[in-house]
């Protein structure tokens, strides 16, 4: 196994670097399975293809940092600052990013399978094909995000602020949008196919070509919406 020393802290599985200083660090690679980065300073660090598999990264500073192809799997990095970070073709499955803050961050082509991003902040991140069947979004701030073509077969998105977002022929498939902010959100060609939509509000909402077959849109709020036919809703 291949030691690290950087900054004075060994970089190592498993190592306790809670509040740790590494912020500019250059970790390509890093094997920091299970370590502890509990509010750990890593501002602009280069994490790119580094094993952080159920790594804590509880209220840590990961603003700007690159964590291009990166394996997070079951990583606890709920509550940690992620906005700008490069996140690209990371493995995020089964992570925990509640109240993690993702503003700007790059998600193209990550895999958030089974991901918790409960009351997560994702304002205006790119979620481009990215992966997120069965995740949790309940309470997820996601205002204009960018995410077309992603695939978010069966997502929870309850009470979710998708607010003129962009899901350009997204797989929302079965996706639990309950009382969900879709105002002004771009759903052109949507795969809807048996989502729940009940008082989800969809106010100048673009559905053209979306897929609604068996969607559940029970007290939902199309006012000025473009149904799928091309017509306003009244």
């Amino acid at each position: 196994m291949t030691v690290l020393i950087v900054n004075g802290y060994t970089i190592e599985r498993g190592a306790d670097l809670t509040g740790a200083h590494l912020s500019n660090a250059n970790l390509t690679n890093a094997d920091l399975t299970g370590a502890y980065l509990n509010s750990a300073h890593l501002r602009n660090a280069n994490l790119t293809g580094a094993n952080l598999r159920y790594a804590n990264f509880f209220g840590a500073d990961l603003t700007g940092a690159n964590l291009t192809g990166a394996n997070l799997t079951g990583a606890k990095l709920n509550g940690s600052n992620l906005s700008n970070a490069n996140l690209s073709n990371s493995d995020l499955t089964n992570a925990d990013l509640t109240n993690a803050k993702l503003t700007n961050a790059d998600l193209t082509g990550a895999d958030l399978t089974g991901a918790d991003l409960t009351n997560a902040n994702l304002r205006y991140a790119n979620l481009p094909v990215a992966y997120l069947p069965i995740a949790y979004l309940t309470d997820a701030y996601l205002p204009i995000a960018d995410s077309p073509g992603a695939d978010l077969l069966f997502p929870t998105f309850f009470r979710a602020n998708l607010f003129g977002a962009n899901l350009t022929g997204a797989n929302l498939t079965g996706a639990n949008l309950k009382d969900a902010n879709l105002k002004d959100a771009n759903l052109f060609r949507v795969d809807l196919r048996y989502a729940k939509l009940t008082n989800a509000k969809l106010t100048n909402a673009n559905l053209r070509y979306a897929n609604l077959t068996d969607a559940n849109l029970t007290d939902a709020k199309l006012f000025n919406a473009i149904m799928p036919d091309g017509r306003k809703h009244p």
